[in-house]
């Protein structure tokens, strides 16, 4: 597999690490395959490892789960935080950026999607409950600017539209691909055209 950089949160663009690369193609296995139909020496033969050498950088098929749906979550948070930061508080900024993010994210971890939906109810109940509390703090940071955006739309208003975007822009696995750029444009004006609605 060749190897490519990788912009992460905040902003490096090194080569992956092989611990990048190993979570990268767990990922991909765990979501065509199912956590339970895929074993450490095909994710290790997919990174060029022998499988006992996945020992070395993680205990476990649990704890590559674990690292990939907290660390999506963390992704996620810090970099909408960044954007908050870079927008200089000027909120139509802040969700153009947010909703940019978002599809970047949606665009390119896909994989991460379907683990999401499928097997998050695998994770231990502290890594579950620590998924859960990044995710909510990020939908606040989009529901609070939403609602600076549109303070007509009352506070569950706003969080119902903040979820239907997430919906609409996570629905990217099990859509059709029109090739990256459409597909980034129709995505960016569905989700501009739902928060309009709000007002």
């Amino acid at each position: 597999m060749a190897t490519t950089t990788t912009p992460t949160a905040t902003g490096r663009t090194d080569a992956p690490t092989r611990r990048e690369q190993i979570l990268k193609e767990a990922a991909r296995l765990f979501a065509e395959r199912g956590f339970h139909g895929v074993g450490v020496d095909e994710i290790g033969a997919a990174v060029g490892i022998s499988g006992p050498g996945l020992y070395r950088h993680f205990p476990g098929k649990d704890a590559m789960l674990a690292e990939l749906l907290v660390g999506i979550s963390e992704r996620l948070l810090d970099g909408g935080r960044l954007r908050a930061g870079a927008t200089g508080g000027d909120p139509e900024a802040l969700l153009g950026s947010l909703i940019d993010g978002h599809i970047d994210f949606a665009l390119d971890d896909r994989p991460l999607i379907t683990l999401h939906d499928r097997e998050l109810d695998r994770l231990k109940d502290e890594d579950r409950k620590r998924v859960r509390q990044l995710q909510r703090q990020y939908v606040e940071l989009w529901v609070s600017v939403v609602r600076e955006l549109h303070p007509d739309a009352d506070e569950s208003e706003s969080r119902i539209a903040v979820h239907a975007v997430f919906g609409l822009l996570n629905s990217t696995p099990h859509l059709a691909a029109l090739g990256r750029g459409p597909m980034e444009e129709l995505l960016r004006r569905l989700a501009h055209g739902a928060f309009g609605a709000l007002g």
